[in-house]
Parts: structure tokens; C-alpha cells; sequence
């Protein structure tokens, strides 16, 4: 089986989990409690006015050793401790993200492609094409999720959210990938 000729599942596949997220993020309940309001937002947002788009921690160490220093280690247990993105600032326009995220399923559609073109064979059956590319989407859309649970914080229960939406994505995937290899 070559991955060229697996442009359609490609394609449709990675229409309909673009769909798929569409419907769970907008429609679903399960993510809608995944953010809190801080106590003062007004007073958080005149602190991070004037910050440039990208990503801050607090305390900032320029280097590890730092935060053994007495000072790093006061801070950190006054609080905050804390990771924040900063987004450019404007009126939301929600189409580069969502072009941004039907390039990404695009490219979780190619790398099912790939590992269903080197290891099932030309007449492989529906559910050996599944289990291939229900597995490589599932790893792809939601195992990355726990270094941020890990590392940065993220509540566990996001994460396993992440899971599930990982879960509809690769049955989307694969279904479309086994109907169409």
C-alpha cells in the first residue's frame, strides 16, 4: 500500500475530525470548566498590560541553579507560581487557529498514512486499518497533553478530557481511514 494512495482518507478524515472538534468545543459541555476566573481580573490584566505574545513563568529563573537561591524559594512559597501565554491583544478572530488546527489533523491524517502504508498489507481489513490509525491518531491528538499535567500544572482532569476528545478523533480517523484504505 503506498501513502499516495491514501490521499482520501487523508482528506476526509481530516475534515471530519476538523468537524468533530468543532462540535466538541462549541457544542459539548465537557471543556467548559476548564478555565477559572481569577479573583481580580481587572487588577491581573492592568499587571500584564504591555507584555509581548509568548510565554512567561513566575518566579523567572534565567538559570536552574536559581531556584535553589533563598529569594526564588520565598517567592515560590508566597505564590504565585505560575506559567502564562500571552496572546496578542485585539478583537478574537478565531480563523488562523482554526486554519492552524485543520492543518494539524491534515498532518495527523499523513502520519496515519505513513504507518498504515509500511505496515498493513494492499488488502488489509477494515479492522487492521483501524487499529493502526486509531491508534497513531489517539497518540498523536492526546498523549502530549500529560507533560503539560506533568510539568506545567494543567489540571489532570483536562487532561483526561483531552483524552476523550483524543479517543473521538481517533475513532473518527480510523473509521474514515479503514472505510476508505
Amino acid at each position: 500500500m503506498s501513502i499516495m494512495t491514501l490521499w482520501q482518507p487523508i482528506l476526509v478524515s481530516a475534515v471530519l475530525t476538523f468537524i468533530a472538534g468543532s462540535v466538541i468545543w462549541m457544542a459539548m459541555p465537557w471543556h467548559k470548566k476548564d478555565w477559572s476566573r481569577t479573583a481580580d481580573e481587572e487588577a491581573v490584566r492592568s499587571a500584564l498590560r504591555g507584555l509581548a505574545p509568548g510565554q512567561y513563568n513566575i518566579p523567572h529563573c534565567d538559570d536552574p541553579s536559581e531556584f535553589s537561591s533563598p529569594e526564588i524559594v520565598q517567592k515560590c512559597k508566597d505564590g504565585p507560581v505560575a506559567f502564562i501565554t500571552v496572546l496578542p491583544s485585539g478583537a478574537p478572530n478565531m480563523t488562523p487557529q482554526m486554519l492552524m488546527m485543520f492543518g494539524y489533523n491534515l498532518f495527523i491524517a499523513i502520519l496515519c498514512a505513513y504507518f498504515v502504508s509500511r505496515t498493513a498489507p494492499v488488502d488489509a481489513d477494515y479492522m487492521d486499518v483501524f487499529r493502526i490509525s486509531s491508534a497513531i491518531a489517539f497518540i498523536a491528538y492526546g498523549v502530549a497533553f500529560v507533560q503539560e499535567s506533568v510539568w506545567f500544572g494543567r489540571p489532570w482532569s483536562s487532561t483526561l478530557k483531552t483524552f476523550l476528545d483524543a479517543a473521538i478523533y481517533a475513532g473518527v480517523t480510523g473509521g474514515v481511514f479503514g472505510w476508505l484504505a
